[in-house]
Order: structure tokens, then sequence, then C-alpha cells
């Protein structure tokens, strides 16, 4: 360790204690990156303060000392968002779980930004409410890394995504400074900074306090499992479905290769092996409107070829079929070592045509693709297996991984519907961005970060070429 680097540790021990500043290779091992597994790099340090003053008082450290720091939550995130920079600090929020305040008459909570997705419903549901956005990884994934990311979930083309549910932020600026956004009414005047900092993955400032939005418990709810022989029938049931003016709580498809992963693991749920596709469909609201929206839904999957249709018998059975498509990325371990998650988004109307060309795609490149999304939505996750130990197979699925953005982009869509760019995705933003757009998001980052000390090298292409040409940014999935 260098003698700046031990000096720098040693003021960070002095405001978390030394037990929550680690500095060990095997305590940073787990902090080199997110879920994007590709390209970690080591922190300098890993800090894990208890409150907002603790945070004030790290980043002004960092600062004096020159060393960026990255804020993290659950290390959750999909693209790479939370990856360290050479000499950075990662600031984890995990110890900051704490829900300050419950109001039901008003319908909001206030929480530390360490606080479980899950966790939060589950401290209102005595209430009949509960926070509406829920990943896929709510179990774990936490309310300052969703703020961050902008995060989404199978419930999202109903209730929206998370800047849909945040009214208020306590925010520290990359100089230390405590500011307050927003108000628990969720009015303010003036420009929309809680907006701006609400999918700003962190290159504004860290959120040490959100006040969010709950929603009701809905009256009833009726959750059905459409069994189809290909992937394109049961898209086309999701267009029959919106097309009627109907707005499920959500719409999931599994593919084949996905339900077969699913079948093999801890999260089966009984789905037919010989299935192309199944339709995964929520519907929630007033019981006594629910008989006939099913009613509608049997209709038209039979005139899409539906080869079965299961309605939940009880709340039991509902919950294994969420167990399928929410354990689905977890079951992915059993097909390859290291998985290649996509985020992007395209018409409804263009799923079909767009998934048998990402599957033509992933053929040419002779790697193995599964597919499994929030169809209602058109927010695609074509999921590559494979085994980044392999240069030449990682080779192939950058390559591909970028001519599947580019495919989606031409066809009306854009980079990311709920993981973010990060670095995954940073340097493709030249692909539906002008260099003026580019110019105006830096200008706004640079307002917050001036002295680019925050998360720096995500979100925004950092070299002139990327933010020229968005057809000649570089097939790269790491930091520049």
């Amino acid at each position: 360790m260098s003698r700046g680097h031990a000096a720098l540790i040693e003021r960070l021990a002095r405001v978390v204690g030394s037990s929550h500043c680690l500095s060990s290779p095997a305590e940073l091992f787990a902090y080199e990156c997110d879920a994007l597994t590709l390209d970690a790099v080591r922190p300098v340090a890993v800090v894990l303060p208890e409150d907002a003053e603790q945070v004030s008082r790290l980043v002004g450290v960092c600062g004096e000392l020159g060393h960026p720091f990255v804020p993290r939550g659950a290390g959750t995130g999909l693209s790479g968002g939370a990856h360290p920079v050479e000499g950075a600090v990662v600031i984890g929020c995990s110890r900051m779980r704490r829900i300050l305040e419950v109001d039901a008459e008003n319908r909001l909570a206030v929480v530390q930004p360490g606080v479980v997705n899950a966790d939060l419903s589950a401290a209102v549901a005595h209430l009949g409410l509960c926070y509406a956005p829920d990943p896929s990884s709510q179990q774990a994934c936490t309310i300052g890394g969703n703020i961050a990311e902008n995060s989404g979930g199978p419930h999202t083309l109903k209730y929206g995504t998370t800047t849909n549910h945040v009214l208020g932020l306590e925010l520290v600026l990359p100089d230390g400074e405590r500011v307050r956004l927003g108000s628990k009414s969720g009015f303010a005047a003036g420009y929309d900074l809680v907006g701006a900092v609400v999918g700003s993955e962190g290159t504004l400032g860290i959120v040490t306090e959100a006040t969010v939005r709950l929603v009701p418990l809905p009256e009833g709810v009726e959750t059905l499992l459409a069994v189809f022989p290909d992937l394109q029938s049961a898209c086309r049931l999701v267009g029959r479905v919106i097309g009627a003016g109907m707005i499920p709580a959500s719409l999931e498809i599994i593919d084949q290769r996905t339900i077969a992963a699913v079948e093999a693991s801890a999260y089966a749920a009984g789905l037919p092996l010989d299935a192309g596709a199944v339709l995964l469909i929520e519907l929630d609201g007033a019981a006594c409107g629910l008989a006939d929206q099913v009613a509608s839904i049997r209709e038209f999957a039979a005139s899409e070829g539906v080869r079965e249709l299961r309605v939940a018998r009880d709340e039991d059975e509902r919950a294994l079929f969420w167990r399928a498509r929410k354990g689905s990325f977890g079951a992915m371990g059993r097909l390859a070592p290291d998985i290649y998650v996509h985020d992007a988004v395209v018409p409804r109307s263009k799923l079909p045509d767009v998934l048998e060309r990402i599957c033509q795609i992933a053929d040419r490149y002779q790697l193995q693709l599964s597919n499994v999304f929030h169809a209602g939505d058109g927010n695609l996750h074509p999921i590559i297996s494979f085994d980044r130990r392999s240069d030449e197979e990682l080779g192939r699925v950058v390559a591909a991984g970028r001519e599947i953005l580019e495919l989606c982009v031409a066809a009306g869509g854009v980079l990311t519907g709920e993981h973010g760019v990060g670095v995954e995705k940073r340097d493709y933003m030249g692909l539906i961005f002008s260099a003026a757009d580019l110019a105006a998001m830096t200008h706004l980052r640079d307002a917050f970060n001036p002295t680019g000390i925050c998360n720096p090298g995500k979100l925004l292409p950092v070299t002139r070429s990327c933010v020229e040409s968005g057809s000649k940014a570089r097939a790269r999935v790491s930091p520049g």
C-alpha cells in the first residue's frame, strides 16, 4: 500500500470507524464490480457510513485528497454503474437502512438509501399499502440504488419506474454539501431537480434520504400463465391486450431456453418444458372488473393459438408463477459461468420482428441466447450466456451486443429501460443522442459535479469520438 493510500484510509477510518473502513484485498474483492462482472477494478477502500453526516465528511476527505468516489447500494445493478475506477473509494450505503417515517394518510414514506426494496412494502403492508417499483432483484436491491438507476420491474407497465414514485431527496453533493430537493407534496418551485437526480447513476451526488410515494394494495389480483408454441405468438397476444385498451399490471414473457433453466433450478414452477414461450399476465384493481378482463384475455389468447391458459388458483400458485419469472436471471447460472444482459426498449408492435432478428444475431455469432422480458412495455432482456475466461468468446459477445443495440435503436427503441447506462452502454449513447444533446447532459452533470470526482466514467461518453459519432462508438463494455 502506498503512503498516499495509507493516509487516505486513515482519514476515512476516523469518520466511520476502522471496522467500517475496508481495505484488505479479501475485503475489497466483492466491491470490484456490480452484477456486470466484466472489467472489474479493485477500489482503494470501501467505507460504510451510517448517516448523511458521515457521507458528507467522507466525500469531503475524498475531495481534499483528490480521490474519486463511487456510491454503491446492494451491487445488483447490471450496467456497471457501481464499478470503481482506479484510485476510487466506494461509499456503500448498506448500513443506512432505516425507515424514518411512514405517513399512511398522505401515502408516503421517508427512508434511508440502504432500505431493501421489498422490505419497504413488507413494512407497510399492514396499512394496506406498498411501494410499487419491483425490480426482479427486489429481495436484495436498495431504494438508493433504484433511484440512481431509475429501476423498473415487471409492474412498470401500470405503475411506472422509480421516477414516478420519488417525491423528495436529500443529496450529498460532490463537494460534501447536503441539500434537499423536492418536497413531501411532490411539488417544488423551479427546476425539477429530483427528476434530474433520479436515473443520474450517482454522477450528481449521493442520495442519503428519499421521500417515496406509497400506493394502495389492489382490491383484487388475477395472475394468468399463457403457454404458447412459439415466442412470436406470445408477443402478438401482448399487442392484442394493449390494443383492446386494457392495462394489466404486468405482461412478462419467458422463452423456451429460460424455461428449461428455471425448471432445472430452485425456482422451478412446473412450467412446460416443451413450450416455445410462456406469457405471465397479472391483472389488478377493482375485484368486480377482473372476471371480464380474464374472459377477454381467454378470447384473445385462443385467437393467437394459445396451448394452455392457467389462472392461479390462490396466492401460493401466484407466488409460484412469480418465483419462476423473478428467479430466471439466477437460473441462468446453470447454462454458463457468465451472462451479459441487455436492456433495450422497442415499440411493442416491433417485438416479434426484433426478437427474431436478435436470435439471428446470436446464431451468427454462435452464442447461447435466452429471452425473458417485460413485454408489456417493450423492455427486452436478451441474455447471452458465455465464459469470460475465453477472450475469443468475449469478443463475440461484445460484437453481438452492439448489433443488438443498433437493431433496437433502428426499430425506434432506446438503449435502456431500467438497468441504466453505466459503463456498459455509455459509449453507445451517440446512437440515440446528438453531440449537442450529450453536451447539454455534460453541462448538467458538471453543474453538480464540476471536478468529475463523483462516480466518474459513467453514463456519458468519455472520448470526443464517441460524442461526435454514435455510429462509430467503440464496441466496449469497459471503462474508457
